[in-house]
């Protein structure tokens, strides 16, 4: 099964160390592997680490830290090796790199599955930073490559200066979710593609609200067209943030649908997969009727009309 692999990237001082960091802090069981170009540009919390060895940092909770310098693909397959192996892998690019090269890179190997790209961004500096002649060309792509944007050190910035930020990087992007943040301080759920194979059997449920997000929980009975489905999950009014389930399609296959903002994408999956769907969005912004109304006009024979959207 292919290791699902999530690239974090943005400009030097956006805040990406601390944000790995808190992962690593709040992992909740998740075994978690970071890679960095150099050990000394992700300063890991000392009381998280176990042990050094060599080029390998082992964190508390059965997380661990790689360092691939100049050979990431090489780091990739070591990463890949590890026994047991890791559920969930977290490359961390330098502050001028683009992540969207990096991700091509990832494509190329057999045994990963890359889950997204999340850019952050420097409230504090981001607009000037895109108006600098020698920087611009570089903060435009990171936005340009992004699945999430992470619109960190939000509370550096007053909150009506703040909502402007975000639709300029939303208008930069033309296609990731802005979500502002303190100190790099989001739930996994958000920035990893989590699921964790456990589907609740109850009717759609919300979870607490974290961070100021909320989760509800569909279960699937019924053969769906998969790819319409996770079209219409994409589709912005339903403003969800990630979206993630298992659905028997219509030809009688197991699929597994992912979606990131406004990306979707469709895969096969184990036919031991439990089936059901679950998403998470803004909690002022999730509603949760269009997104039911939208599962059971899937489950009928009478498909709705959706307009088109790009993977």
């Amino acid at each position: 099964m292919a290791l699902p692999l999530t690239i974090i990237g943005g400009y030097l001082g956006s805040g990406k160390t601390t944000m790995v960091n808190h992962l690593l802090r709040h992992a909740d069981g998740r075994r978690l592997a970071v890679l960095v170009n150099e050990f000394g540009d992700l300063p890991i919390d000392e009381d998280l680490i176990e042990a050094q060895d060599d080029d390998i940092i082992s964190i508390s909770g059965g997380c661990v830290c790689c360092s691939y310098g100049n050979d990431l693909t090489l780091a990739l397959m070591d990463m890949a090796a590890l026994d047991p192996a890791p559920d969930h892998v977290l490359l961390e690019s330098s502050g001028v790199a683009l992540p969207g090269a990096i991700a091509a890179s990832v494509s190329l190997l057999q045994g990963y599955a890359l889950d997204g790209i999340v850019t952050l961004c420097n409230a504090e500096t981001v607009m000037e930073q895109v108006r600098d002649t020698y920087i611009a060309d570089t903060i435009q792509r990171q936005i340009e490559d992004a699945d999430l944007i992470v619109l960190n050190k939000s509370d550096l910035v007053e909150a009506g200066r703040l909502g402007g930020i975000e639709e300029h990087l939303r208008k930069a992007s033309g296609r990731a979710e802005v979500i502002a943040a303190q100190h790099g301080a989001l739930p996994p759920e958000i920035l990893l593609r989590s699921f964790d194979g456990q589907v609740p059997t109850e009717p759609a449920s919300a979870a607490p609200h974290s961070h100021g997000f909320r989760t509800l929980s569909f279960p699937f009975d019924a053969p769906v067209d998969a790819e319409a489905l996770a079209r219409g999950l994409a589709d912005p009014l339903l403003a969800l943030v990630r979206a993630k389930g298992f659905v028997e399609d219509i030809g009688g296959a197991r699929k597994v649908i992912q979606v990131v903002g406004r990306r979707w994408d469709v895969s096969p999956a184990s036919n031991e997969a439990p089936t059901g769907i679950v998403v998470i969005g803004k909690a002022v912004d999730i509603d949760e009727n269009p997104i039911r109304a939208l599962i059971v006009s899937m489950s009928s024979s009478s498909l709705p009309s959706l307009h088109p959207l790009k993977k």
